[in-house]
């Protein structure tokens, strides 16, 4: 019982006040919504680790600035997000790394997005993989992994 208390006191210490910890979950690299591209053609497309990381770092950038979907990002664990995204995006490239976020019906449980809040997120992130120098039909082979993810994070 003690170690329970201990436990708990833990996780609390690690959580900043009046923030919720996140659930426990399985992690799995199932979770990330999509099965890794077979090869490095399409990782060395975007550039690697590093051209991952500013696809990311643009991607959120301008998911905050955007008037249509900032709400949505307040109060976010914006580094969070940044690390799973790095994951999941390195994941699906073929990049070797681990997804260790929540399945995508999880992660945006409760969230209420729309149809229209998706649309302005892949607009950024086409942007974010054009500032990049991503080719586009590299970044329609990305969009179309990520794209059937929309039934578990899209409210109906």
């Amino acid at each position: 019982m003690a170690m329970i208390v201990i436990a708990a006191l833990l996780l609390q210490a690690a959580v900043p006040a009046g923030e919720e910890p996140v659930a426990p979950y399985v992690q799995q690299d199932a979770n990330a919504g999509a099965t890794p591209v077979a090869g490095d053609a399409l990782w060395r497309a975007f550039h690697g680790r590093a051209g991952v990381d500013r696809i990311v770092e643009g991607l959120v950038a301008r998911n905050v600035a955007d008037p249509r979907i900032s709400d949505i990002f307040k109060g976010q664990d914006l580094v969070r997000l940044r690390r799973t995204l790095k994951e999941q995006f390195c994941y699906i490239l073929g990049g070797g790394c681990t997804y260790t976020g929540r399945d995508m019906k999880a992660a945006h449980k409760d969230m209420g997005l729309q149809q229209a809040d998706l649309g302005a997120l892949v607009e950024n992130l086409q942007a974010a993989m054009r500032a990049e120098g991503v080719p586009f039909a590299a970044q329609n082979r990305l969009l179309a992994k990520l794209a059937p993810m929309k039934r578990e994070v899209v409210v109906r």
